[in-house]
């Protein structure tokens, strides 16, 4: 059971779940192998993108916002090395499930959606810290971007 999760992430923890954790783990390298490239502005630029220090890797987060207020189209864009597959499939995770969301929808995710994987005794919890600090911010720059 999640419990009615915004976007993407409903289908993403039900599918968690639904495995078992030797299981979860392929699941969760399967999301690093889908973490969507950089776009060209930021390649060009990564200067834009925060550092998320909570991770043990070197992981970025910048979210651009169309517009102002809850309804504001947001795209999220994470960067995570391919050295580091758990960090990465992370990163996949929140791009997943927050693609297509606006504002209020991202705002709306839930702090304890890494506890809701299942993960927890398959990865330290360090790691998951990491995608709370990801989401942490995510969130802190739609709020500030979109002026919610």
């Amino acid at each position: 059971m999640t419990g009615s999760l915004p976007g993407g992430f409903d289908a993403v923890v039900e599918e968690f779940q639904a495995l078992e954790e030797r299981e979860r783990l392929e699941l969760l390298l399967d999301f690093a192998n889908g973490l969507p490239e950089l776009p060209e502005h930021l390649r060009q630029h990564p200067e834009l993108l925060e550092p998320v220090p909570e991770c043990q890797s070197p992981v970025f987060v910048h979210v651009d916002v169309d517009g102002s207020g809850a309804e504001a189209a947001v795209h999220v864009h994470l960067s995570a090395p391919k050295e580091a597959p758990t960090t990465r499939g992370f990163a996949g995770i929140l791009a997943e499930g927050m693609r297509g969301l606006d504002a209020a929808g991202v705002l709306a995710v839930p702090d304890d959606v890494p506890g809701r994987l299942g993960l927890d005794r398959a990865v330290s919890p360090l790691r998951l810290r990491g995608m709370s600090g990801m989401l942490h911010r995510i969130q802190r720059q739609v709020r500030e971007k979109a002026g919610v």
